[in-house]
C-alpha cells in the first residue's frame, strides 16, 4: 500500500512538473513575442526614453474629417479630444490623480472607471509595461489570423482585472488587433484594428 501511494505521489509530481514547465514555457514565449514587437518599434531603450507622445488619428463622418487626438505625459498624465468640423465635440483628461471632462462647456470630474488603468501605467508604450510581471500577466493562447495574416494571440491581464487580447503579426511582430474585454462575464469587448505602419526616425508607429 505504501509503495502504491509513493508511486501515485511520484506520478502526480511528474504531471504537475510537466504542467508547470509548459506554463512557464508559454510565458517565456509570450514575453519573447512582446520583446520582438518592442525591437520592431525601435528598441526597449529608445521607447523608454520617450516621455511625451501626441497622436492624431483621422477618420471620416458625413464626408468630414474627425480627429481623435491623444496626448500622453509620463508618469501617467493624459488627455483625449474628438474634433469634428473644426470643433471640439468631446474632451477629457487625467492629471495624474483625477480625471475630468468638459460637458456643455463646463469642467467636471469624470467617471473614475474611465481612468482606472492610469494608476498602473509606467511607460508611454504599453508593450514596455506588459513585460513588468508586477503589473501584467501575459499568456500565449495560440495563433489566429487577422485580415488573412497569421498572428500570435496573447492574453494580457492587468493587476486590477482588465483583460485584453493582442494579435501580433508572425511576420514582423506588428500589433494588428486589440480586443479590450469590458465585461468578462458577458463576453463584452471592443476591437481595434491597426494598419499602415510608418517609421519616424528610430520609432515605428501605426495608424488606425
Amino acid at each position: 500500500m505504501i509503495k502504491k501511494k509513493l508511486f501515485f505521489l511520484f506520478a502526480l509530481s511528474c504531471v504537475l512538473s510537466t504542467f508547470l514547465n509548459a506554463q512557464t514555457q508559454m510565458e517565456v514565449n509570450a514575453r519573447q513575442i512582446i520583446s520582438n514587437a518592442i525591437t520592431e518599434m525601435g528598441g526597449k531603450e529608445y521607447l523608454a526614453s520617450v516621455k511625451t507622445l501626441y497622436t492624431d488619428m483621422i477618420t471620416e463622418m458625413d464626408g468630414r474629417k474627425v480627429h481623435w487626438i491623444t496626448k500622453e505625459l509620463l508618469p501617467n498624465k493624459g488627455a483625449f479630444q474628438i474634433i469634428y468640423n473644426d470643433r471640439i465635440v468631446f474632451q477629457n483628461w487625467y492629471d495624474g490623480k483625477t480625471g475630468f471632462e468638459m460637458v456643455n462647456g463646463e469642467k467636471r470630474k469624470a467617471d473614475p472607471n474611465e481612468f482606472k488603468d492610469k494608476a498602473y501605467k509606467k511607460n508611454i508604450f504599453n508593450e514596455l509595461d506588459y513585460l513588468d510581471s508586477t503589473l501584467w500577466k501575459i499568456e500565449l493562447l495560440g495563433e489566429e489570423k487577422v485580415e488573412k495574416e497569421a498572428c500570435y494571440k496573447l492574453s494580457v491581464t492587468l493587476v486590477n482585472g482588465r483583460v485584453s487580447m493582442l494579435y501580433f503579426s508572425k511576420e514582423n511582430f506588428h500589433l494588428l488587433r486589440e480586443d479590450k474585454v469590458a465585461e468578462k462575464e458577458k463576453d463584452s469587448f471592443s476591437t481595434t484594428l491597426f494598419f499602415d505602419f510608418k517609421k519616424f526616425g528610430d520609432l515605428t508607429v501605426l495608424r488606425l
